[in-house]
């Protein structure tokens, strides 16, 4: 579980997987600590201060329990 004022951003496989920009976020913010939260592959990445998730639930269906 994650409070969600901690959440930063939550980000799409798919539109981060191949981009420069992504790979160049997680060299500079390396000390973080990357959990894995999908017992296979994952689906979207939720990003907060402290950590980074890797979810097994689409970036939509995190977005929708947000609410």
């Amino acid at each position: 579980m994650v409070r969600t004022d901690e959440i930063i951003a939550i980000l799409d496989k798919g539109s981060v997987i191949d981009s420069a920009i992504f790979q160049e976020f997680l060299q500079k913010n390396e000390k973080k600590k990357m959990l894995n939260l999908s017992k296979g592959d994952f689906k979207s990445i939720v990003i907060t201060d402290h950590q980074h998730y890797l979810s097994p639930l689409a970036s939509g269906t995190l977005v929708k329990r947000l609410s």
